[in-house]
């Protein structure tokens, strides 16, 4: 590839549209791009489905068939893992409220893709019953399961587990090894009834010995304690991808000075994605229900009463979705998320976690998807 094709590569499509429009008029064309690159010149990144919106409200059946029909169509096309969250009490994501039960229902239909949590808020449970609900999956995928953690950050939420809020940063990184250790099989000691001190170890033993874990982060500092403790990081392409690239660094040094091999680190990123055959159709295609994703993410800060207010919601939901097309998605044609990816890859990270349930009907979802499968093998690392 020319340098002057990685250049045109890493521009936003409009950059490309303005720059082709400026040649155009000067009788020439742009050269080609990535689009054309051999596949050997692209670096490896696996690509996964993530779940994380659907409407939880609808009173009909079936509400769960296009999250099973995905799963068969990731496990039958290569894609590395299917993610399901953890969410509560509101519609934007209410169809997950329990990762691990999902997932066996996902376990007895697929044989090869990976089950994830994206994520257990641990410091809503009990780390005991997390390590007994995931070894079972595990035993129902014949070893098949990973965990995402993280803290959550809805007071709402914490209706659950009250006194945990405050303290659950700190408290979800100490379940987590607790959780560890009993994947392991280790007996831990806990507090038990009247505060007596009572040892436990859970049943069933997972198929995995050991646990492959990630942690769900924002800031830099969570991206460096999962660094320091050998996790993943489960991330967004947000605010920037400068941003992303400081926090992979960051991630990756913390890695090599607690003695860990940093090229090792898992740095998985979610995005939105629908594949299709053009553009602008494309772009008309998602605009209202991107639009109307965007709107139920931010009604829930309307429940926050420290939260930020929005004096022109419509005006930002514009704004958050072009720059969602342009910089932050795979919503697009073939060329353009091939370009994403291969600048993720670039960044160093090693798995684009696909978010699919923004509001597509079930037939879009589909064809994306099929369209999504032919660069799978492009970037797919070998084993």
């Amino acid at each position: 590839m020319t340098d002057i094709s990685k250049r045109i590569q890493n521009l936003t499509p409009e950059q490309r549209r303005l720059l082709a429009e400026k040649m155009k008029a000067r009788g020439a064309s742009l050269p080609t791009a990535v689009e054309d690159a051999p596949a050997q010149e692209l670096p490896p990144i696996d690509v996964s489905l993530f779940f994380f919106s659907a409407d939880g409200t609808g009173k009909g059946t079936n509400k769960y068939q296009m999250l099973l029909d995905c799963s068969q169509f990731a496990d039958d096309h290569g894609f590395k893992a299917v993610w399901t969250p953890e969410r509560h009490f509101q519609a934007f994501g209410g169809l997950y409220p329990n990762p691990s039960v999902i997932s066996a229902a996902i376990a007895v239909l697929t044989q090869r893709v990976r089950l994830r949590s994206g994520s257990v808020v641990l410091p809503l449970h009990s780390p005991v019953r997390v390590a007994e609900e995931w070894g079972l999956v595990d035993n129902l995928s014949n070893g098949r399961v990973d965990l995402s953690f993280a803290t959550g950050w809805h007071n709402h939420d914490y209706v659950i587990k009250p006194e945990n809020f405050h303290d659950r940063r700190e408290l979800m990184f100490r379940q987590i090894e607790t959780v560890r250790q009993l994947w392991r099989g280790e007996t831990v000691t806990l507090s038990g009834v009247d505060g007596v001190e009572t040892q436990v170890a859970t049943l069933p033993r997972p198929i995995q010995p050991e646990l492959n874990f990630w942690v769900t982060a924002t800031s830099e500092r969570t991206w460096k304690r999962a660094g320091e403790m050998g996790a993943g990081v489960l991330s967004t392409l947000t605010p920037s991808h400068d941003d992303l690239v400081r926090n992979v660094t960051a991630y990756r040094q913390a890695r090599a000075q607690n003695g860990l091999d940093p090229r090792k680190g898992q740095v998985t990123i979610m995005l939105h994605t629908f594949v299709g055959d053009d553009e602008e159709t494309t772009k008309d295609l998602v605009r209202a229900p991107m639009h109307d994703y965007l709107r139920n993410f931010l009604n829930q800060f309307q429940q926050i009463p420290e939260g930020q207010k929005y004096d022109d919601p419509d005006k930002l939901l514009a704004f958050a979705f072009e720059r969602y097309f342009a910089q932050t998605s795979l919503l697009g044609t073939p060329g353009k998320c091939k370009r994403i990816l291969a600048k993720l890859a670039s960044a160093g990270v090693t798995e684009a976690a696909c978010l699919v349930d923004f509001g597509l009907p079930n037939t879009h979802v589909m064809e994306g998807l099929k369209r999504l499968a032919q660069l799978v093998p492009l970037f797919t690392k070998t084993p």
